[in-house]
């Protein structure tokens, strides 16, 4: 019974990443204001992280990470790296330190958010050699227009997040 619990977890939880893939991809091209568009997939690695713990976290992070590589024009592996670190940091402070709620939610968004636009500048200003000061205001765009479509990514994954606690899945594994 308990291995047809963790089974139907995975399944949904890689299913919220696939659709959220799916409308980052697909859907919000259409929807740019300004040029810019939102980046949903760290706000869901945060989430599920957070609602989850270290261990779903990181691998949600990881999967999430091949996803972005393969769609972001970055170098190789950078993205699985950075949403690998972000769901198992996010994860370990919701095990340990901090409360779950919508605030926190919010919180730990802007900062993968924040870390994952760094990682988008960071090969265009050393490799490029563009200037920081040029894309800065593109990175605080994108940043505040992805925080804007976190807000309803929230309620699936706290109602993610709360089905498990339903079927009896322990959220902090010790």
């Amino acid at each position: 019974m308990r291995r047809k619990v963790l089974i139907v977890s995975i399944l949904l939880h890689a299913a919220l990443l696939i659709t959220v893939y799916v409308f980052q991809g697909v859907i919000l091209p259409f929807l740019r204001i300004g040029g810019l568009v939102p980046l949903l997939l760290p706000t869901a690695v945060a989430g599920v992280a957070l609602y989850e713990g270290r261990y779903v976290g990181g691998l949600t992070g990881l999967f999430a990470g091949i996803l972005c590589d393969i769609s972001f024009n970055q170098p190789v592996g950078i993205f699985t790296v950075t949403l690998t670190v972000i769901g198992l940091s996010i994860g370990a402070l919701s095990d340990a330190v901090i409360l779950q709620g919508f605030a926190t939610y919010y919180l730990m968004c802007a900062a993968s958010l924040v870390i994952c636009t760094f990682v988008q500048i960071v090969p265009l200003v050393v490799f490029l050699q563009i200037p920081f000061y040029a894309l800065i205001g593109t990175a605080i765009g994108q940043l505040v227009y992805s925080l804007i479509l976190a807000f309803p990514l929230w309620f699936f994954i706290r109602a993610l997040g709360k089905r498990a606690d339903r079927i009896g899945i322990p959220r902090r594994a010790s």
